[in-house]
């Protein structure tokens, strides 16, 4: 019997689980993929956002402006990459100044500091490369940019470092409400928990209307994005928003804390939950559009394209409450944009609530801060023969785009919740994600998860089931 299960290992159920292991409790997440952060967590622009856009008085903005102001204490203590460069939100014509005067208003009621209005000619002393149409922007000196994957993996470590179990593989198949208690039915277990927390993103929905009357619906809502080359990546160093203009709503452009150049995202409503194919149309679209802020935009230097879901509602909120006509389920749903900056925020938020419906003594053991897997290219000469002779497999570069070297690839294998995948590597080294997109790193990098995790190449996967790539050795038929 455990006393709270999280459905969900993405950004918010990992934070939520590490803040609940501040008391006593016996915790556990279920994630029916075969790694954390695999759904929305993994697919997103990496924006902190800094807290101006969302309606006052909203959950939305609530947890973004809290979540946004608690990010760069958390990234020193649980070791991840952020940095706060500022946000411009641009204005193309003179008529639409009300909207950022509007945006400035929402900003002063949300607590978000340091926003002001600047001129045209101001925001292309900032950003050289920002269109000659822009004649104002509001500026949020508070935005930042985060790495996802970072944060949501650096969370979820943490978590189980503390002792919150996570079972991967379990698709949660049906949840039977008891007596004080909920039975979580997945495709080979039955889990037994007084509380749970629905953490499931896109799905959601799926886990409220089996135990509530009262059902809701989640849109998956797919953003496409390009990023570009880190040759391009100083192309601009605020993250660069538009107001909505005649073409529609706009794109952002925007550096990555890795150092690349990113555009995106789309916003196309789907039907499809796992529907995170990019499409030549979408990809045509948040080029022009994001063309309109950067006219000279390097669109050659893009290396690869992706998709993701957001968890979008009607109510147009995040839905963060015990489940009326079923006590003890809590919904974390409709976590959409700002759900990456609001991760921090809602955890604790969540954490309050479980409080007052099963206290639990303080946990004295608990351990705050954790310690990421070692960038040997940010490592100066002298560090770096250090780590060297501590262990020759940091000599040893496997991924030469972004300089990986295989004793940081061990590392992730053999942490806390390590890689199993291909993926999974990558998401904690970045081998794999420079500019030849794992064309050359791969075979090596599958070679050391088989050896480490004692199978068969054949057996490594890209991201767990169904997503094998090896069929067979050479000539093993002849």
């Amino acid at each position: 019997m455990y006393d709270v299960m999280i459905i969900g290992a993405g950004v918010t159920g990992s934070a939520i689980a590490r803040e609940l292991m501040r008391k006593k409790r016996k915790v556990a997440v279920l994630e029916r993929c075969s790694d954390i952060c695999e759904g929305t967590s993994k697919a997103n622009s990496g924006i902190v956002h800094a807290g101006f856009d969302a309606t006052p008085g909203t959950l939305k903005a609530k947890m973004n402006v809290q979540g946004s102001k608690r990010m760069e204490a958390l990234s020193k203590e649980l070791d991840f990459s952020y940095k706060r460069n500022g946000s411009l939100v641009l204005c193309f014509e003179d008529a639409d100044r009300s909207k950022l005067e509007e945006l400035l208003e929402k900003a002063e009621k949300n607590g978000v500091e340091g926003c002001q209005i600047i001129s045209g000619d101001e925001v292309r002393q900032m950003e050289p490369q920002v269109s000659d149409q822009v004649v104002a922007a509001l500026y949020a000196p508070a935005g930042g940019i985060v790495c996802p994957f970072g944060l949501t993996i650096a969370l979820a470590e943490n978590a189980c470092a503390n002792g919150v179990q996570f079972f991967l593989n379990q698709e949660v198949q049906n949840i039977v409400k008891k007596d004080g208690y909920y039975e979580v039915c997945t495709q080979d277990h039955v889990y037994e928990t007084k509380l749970v927390v629905n953490a499931a993103g896109v799905y959601a929905d799926v886990f409220h209307n089996m135990v509530s009357e009262q059902k809701i619906q989640i849109i998956p809502r797919k953003g496409e994005y390009c990023l570009l080359d880190k040759k391009v990546g100083e192309f601009v160093s605020h993250t660069i928003f538009q107001l909505p203009t005649k073409y529609g709503k706009g794109v952002l452009v925007t550096p990555t804390v890795h150092g690349n150049l990113m555009l995106g995202p789309t916003a196309v409503d789907e039907l499809d939950k796992e529907n995170i194919a990019t499409t030549a149309e979408g990809l045509e679209d948040l080029q022009q559009r994001a063309g309109l802020s950067t006219p000279n935009l390097p669109k050659r230097q893009t290396i690869t394209s992706f998709a993701g879901l957001r968890a979008h509602t009607e109510k147009n909120d995040f839905i963060i409450e015990e489940v009326a006509d079923a006590p003890g389920f809590i919904d974390v749903a409709g976590i959409e944009s700002p759900g990456l900056s609001s991760a921090p925020a809602i955890g604790i938020y969540v954490a309050e609530m479980i409080e007052k419906l099963l206290p639990a003594e303080d946990n004295p053991e608990f351990v705050s801060t954790r310690k990421g897997v070692v960038c040997m290219e940010e490592l100066s000469m002298e560090e770096r023969h250090l780590m060297i002779r501590k262990n020759p497999a940091y000599a040893n570069v496997i991924c030469r785009c972004e300089m990986v070297t295989e004793g940081e690839i061990l590392d992730a294998i053999h942490r806390p919740l390590g890689a199993t995948t291909l993926d999974g590597v990558k998401r904690r080294t970045r081998a794999g994600m420079g500019r030849c997109q794992a064309g050359f790193c791969s075979p090596k990098t599958v070679e050391i998860l088989a050896r480490e995790l004692g199978c068969d190449i054949s057996e490594i996967t890209k991201k767990g089931r169904n997503s094998g790539f090896l069929t067979g050795y050479d000539k093993e038929e002849l």
